[in-house]
This record gives structure tokens, sequence and C-alpha cells, in this order.
């Protein structure tokens, strides 16, 4: 299972480790920009990535959205706001790392000469005052320092998460933990039957059968009764002090004479 930094997929896995214990899930952190690319490559069975993604080639169930933040040394006259938007970083340097994922329309401030390789490098290029950088929440968290803060901003790109695999590989394996990330339980009967999902454990046992001479009895004891009752005009399940009743054909009909 590939993800990208910032997501936090520990939740899901601990689920697969209670239910699967035979089949280890194997998590594997790579850029955000790799994931698509260890996926295609079968490197990766999935992955926890951020959108957009190909759809022509990957299927995608979005888990969760983020709040985008501007991440901004702590002396900053941005820190004294709760939040800020777009327009308040129109005279600051925003650095644009090669490897954000945000589906900006217009870059928001002014941009830096270079662009950083990566999202950390922008973090300690912001320590050094040298910009800001808006990023999704959790990478804020991520590369947490103590001379950073971070504010949302309100009108900036969000960052969609999601669930995401090769469409031609759709294994029962990754329709479990689709099952997972959508809170199926383990008995659900949406989920599928895996090795490490056996259903029929939870299942009663069917009920054993008697013994043949004993079922036997217990059928020739019924079929008796009834042809008791039948014969003696008796209800086979009346009680034994009770008379048998002449048929209407029997009261009318004379001695000595045929019908």
């Amino acid at each position: 299972m590939a993800y990208v930094p910032g997501v936090t997929p520990g939740k899901w896995v601990r689920i697969w480790n209670e239910r699967l214990q035979e089949i280890p899930l194997t998590l594997v952190q790579v850029p955000a920009g790799d994931a698509c690319g260890l996926m295609a490559g079968g490197d990766a069975d999935a992955g926890i990535v951020r959108l957009p993604v190909d759809r022509d080639v990957f299927s995608a169930i979005p888990l969760y959205t983020e709040t985008t933040v501007v991440v901004i040394p702590k002396d900053h006259l941005l820190a004294a706001a709760d939040e800020v938007s777009t327009e308040d970083l129109a005279d600051e340097i925003v650095l644009h790392p090669m490897d954000d994922t945000l589906d900006w329309e217009s870059l928001p401030g002014r941009p830096a000469i270079e662009r950083p390789a990566t999202t950390a490098d922008a973090i300690e290029l912001v320590a050094a005052g040298i910009g800001c950088l808006v990023v999704p929440q959790s990478l804020a968290r991520l590369h947490h320092r103590r001379d950073l803060t971070y504010r949302t901003v309100t009108d900036a790109p969000e960052s969609r998460v999601a669930l995401s695999w090769p469409e031609d590989r759709t294994t029962d394996l990754v329709e479990h933990f689709i099952g997972i990330v959508r809170g199926r339980t383990v008995n659900s009967t949406r989920g599928p039957q895996t090795p490490g999902d056996d259903r029929s454990k939870s299942r009663p046992a069917p009920a054993k059968k008697t013994g043949g001479n004993q079922a036997k009895g217990k059928t020739s004891g019924k079929t008796a009764g009834k042809a008791a009752g039948k014969a003696t005009g008796r209800n086979p399940r009346a009680g034994g002090a009770a008379s048998a009743k002449p048929s209407k054909s029997a009261k009318g009909r004379k001695p000595g004479r045929r019908p």
C-alpha cells in the first residue's frame, strides 16, 4: 500500500491486521507525484493519494478533504490573524514546490526566483525568512517547527485524499480494503470472502441428523396412528376413552340387505 506524505492510514491498517492476520499489509511512503507510477508499475496494489488521478487508468474513492493553510514564521504579521485569504498574500513571496498538489487556477502572491524541489525544502526557506508556503494542513503538521506557525487560507484550493488502485487490477484483497475504509463490518454481506475473513466460523453448525432406525420408528409410529384412527373412526390425537361413531351410511342400512 503506497501512501503520500501527510496522510495517516494507521486506523485502516490496524483493522486489516485484526481481520487478516496471515496477510501482511506493507506500507510504502512515496512522494505525492510518484504514487501513481508505483501502482501502474505493479510495485503497489493500491495507494492513499491526493487527487486528481488519471481516471482512465485508476479507480478512486474519495476519503476526506483537507483544510489549506499558509506556513509562516511565528513573528510574521499574518500570525496575528485567525485566518487569511489569498488577497492577504498578494505582497508575499509564495513558494511553489515541485511536489505541490493543490489545483491552483492562479498562484497567489509573488513567485520566488526558483521553485523548491520539495515541500520539505520549501519549509526550510520559510524558516529562513525567504517566503511563505501554502499547503494542506497535514503537511504543515508533518513539517512542524517551533519557529513556524500556520493559518487557514479561506479561499485556497483544498486537497482531496482518496484510496486509488489500477482499475484493471481490482483484486479480492483490494475489495477487502475498500470495505474497511468504507466502514463495513467483518460480517458484512457486501464484503468479499477472503482467507482472513471466514464468515463460516461465525455460523452455527447444522443440526445433527438422528440415527436411521430412530427416525424410521418415529415415521412408522405416526403412520400407524393415522391408520388406526381411520379404522376406528377416532381422531388419533383424541383421548383413548372416546368411542367410535358410526358412519352415516351405516345408520340407514338394514341388516341382511346389500347396499
